[in-house]
């Protein structure tokens, strides 16, 4: 059983009646109604109202740690960006959803501002690169999105360790949509479809993706802790 945990802000389908009709239950419900069809998958959902909720004990409990976050990144506390950072070195699997490149968990992880430029309304064909790797497992040579908002290079990341999926969009922009970093004992993916107001988690092929994620991202082997322990020689007693 994977135990997944979804944060989502949770404020623009509250304050937006146009958002809230593509999301009525928000963003986090969306996802967990798809990744909840698995059996082998257990989730559960916070949102920014209740993130306090992520305690060691929580996150020591999740496998994948599923983040969606947009105008309100710096009202999450330091110390649970911390705690997310230490679960991830510890084994955690890690999913930046969309504008949560601009998180505090993400940028943590990356060491690098990751910013980047945009402009809301575009088409996007996500353009599958890595098709032997397990989050492209079951996607096509690409995914059309008819409605995504414009993420454009440059991209101030670290160079990823793989790259699954570069997005093209109408205005001529390319952008890398989908990497993944291997970070301590945990894996990440960023993936960046999912603007609040266009139905990208409604498609499919999304869902496969994120779904596939899940599975790529969960630990084989973790730690209760960072730690830098003292030992003996394995020759001490030979």
């Amino acid at each position: 059983m994977i135990n997944v945990t979804i944060y989502n802000e949770y404020l623009h389908e509250v304050e937006s009646e146009e958002i809230a009709a593509v999301y009525p239950d928000g963003i986090h419900n969306c996802i967990a109604a798809f990744l909840g069809k698995n059996e082998d998958m257990k989730v559960k959902t916070v949102t920014l109202s209740t993130v306090e909720e992520l305690t060691d004990e929580l996150l020591n409990n999740t496998d994948v740690l599923l983040w969606w976050g947009h105008m309100a990144h710096h009202k999450v506390p330091d110390e649970i960006s911390e705690r997310v950072y230490n679960r991830v070195m510890c084994g955690m699997g890690f999913i930046a959803l969309h504008s949560a490149h601009f998180s505090k968990p993400f940028r943590r992880l990356m060491g690098t501002t990751c910013s980047l430029c945009w402009r809301e309304g575009d088409r996007e064909r996500l353009w599958n690169i890595m098709p032997s790797h397990p989050i492209a497992q079951g996607i096509g040579n690409y995914v059309e999105i008819p409605a995504e908002e414009m993420y454009g290079e440059r991209f101030d990341i670290p160079a990823p360790d793989e790259l699954v999926f570069m997005g093209w969009f109408k205005g001529g922009e390319v952008f890398r949509s989908g990497c993944t970093w291997y970070r301590g004992l945990g894996k990440v993916f960023y993936f960046q479809p999912g603007h609040e107001s266009n139905p990208t988690y409604h498609i499919p092929e999304i869902q496969r993706i994120i779904t596939n994620a899940v599975r790529w991202a969960a630990p084989l082997y973790t730690l209760p802790q960072i730690d830098c322990p003292h030992v003996e020689s394995p020759e001490a007693n030979m």
